[in-house]
């Protein structure tokens, strides 16, 4: 029995979002081109504004999973503009994020990107890594701030420059490590290694230009401009899934949104996170298909709606 995706309300559109895809990069690139591929035949009828990766796009960063990632995403150049977060597993020697090194700039490059409807600029010349693009979905302009894994201090103050320059623009972070699977966020100065894989304790975290996990995202970034209603990661195992409403700078409610599928069968099988915002833009219904199985994930952690607008409207008051 095929499985039946409800047509979008008319005025709606989508944001299609790719968790940790790095076994398929490895093994099973065969869910990597159902994805791309139901995302392109998809992009008119379900109005998929963006395409939003949110990192792990390869699990060892090295030229063959690296290929498999850039045909996957060939599917959907001009059907619909995307951001890459690039994860741990995309920096570094055999994907250790031991460095900050990745071949991501030379499958993707930042010359094409620009070609890209709405994209706004980079961090660094000639680099993917830290990117920013707009879009007008439904009644309203959206920014979307695409962050390196466990972000620069650089970074995140490029990334304020950026969300002050769009004051009137929704905003949505994605970057790889920023929610953990208890519905928190990442705090190494709370939490230390007791919460697992924070980018504090990589390689990368050694960086002496810094880095930043999800309070400290919060605290610099998202907390501090109006106008952010979500953010996105993946990385994170356990369930590889996490929600959280904070206030934001102006009282509205800020989503905060984990999901990963990477550790269950064959990598995730396929599954994909589908956010459709209402006509009005204040609701956002979220759904996990699999193009691969043709299947939902219809559990409360899966399938849910977002109210936004003010918080305490949107969301049970945060303790």
């Amino acid at each position: 029995e095929p499985v039946v995706l409800e047509p979008r309300a008319e005025g709606a559109f989508t944001i299609a979002v790719l968790p940790d895809t790095q076994r398929y990069a490895r093994l099973h690139p065969e869910h990597f081109h159902k994805q791309t591929e139901w995302i392109a035949a998809q992009a008119e009828a379900r109005n998929i504004r963006f395409v939003l990766h949110l990192g792990d796009i390869t699990d060892n960063n090295n030229p063959p999973q690296w290929q498999v990632a850039r045909e996957a995403f060939d599917r959907i150049e001009g059907k619909a503009p995307y951001a890459l977060a690039a994860g741990n597993h995309d920096y570094g020697d055999n994907g250790s994020a031991n460095k900050r090194t990745t071949l991501m700039n030379e499958y993707f490059p930042l010359a094409a990107a620009e070609k890209q409807p709405g994209f706004g600029g980079a961090f660094e010349e000639g680099k993917l890594d830290n990117t920013y693009h707009t879009f007008r979905g439904g009644k309203h302009d959206y920014l979307v701030l695409a962050l390196e894994w466990g972000p620069r201090d650089a970074v995140v103050e490029w990334a304020g420059e950026v969300a002050a320059k769009h004051p009137e623009h929704r905003k949505i972070l994605i970057t790889h490590a920023y929610m953990y699977f208890d519905d928190t966020r990442y705090d190494w100065a709370a939490h230390g290694p007791k919460q697992n894989w924070n980018p504090h304790s990589y390689g990368t975290g050694k960086d002496e230009a810094g880095t930043n996990d999800g309070e400290e995202l919060w605290q610099k970034l998202v907390s501090k401009h109006p106008g952010f209603i979500l953010t996105l990661n993946g990385h994170v195992l356990g369930d590889g899934q996490a929600r959280l409403a904070s206030a934001g700078l102006e009282g509205q409610a800020v989503h905060q949104m984990l999901v990963n599928y990477q550790m269950n069968k064959e990598g995730g099988e396929g599954f994909l996170r589908l956010l459709e915002f209402s006509p009005e833009g204040d609701v956002i219904s979220a759904r996990s298909y699999s193009p691969s199985l043709d299947a939902l994930k219809t559990d409360d952690a899966n399938q849910f709606t977002l109210q936004l607008g003010k918080f305490e409207e949107a969301a049970p008051v945060e303790q």
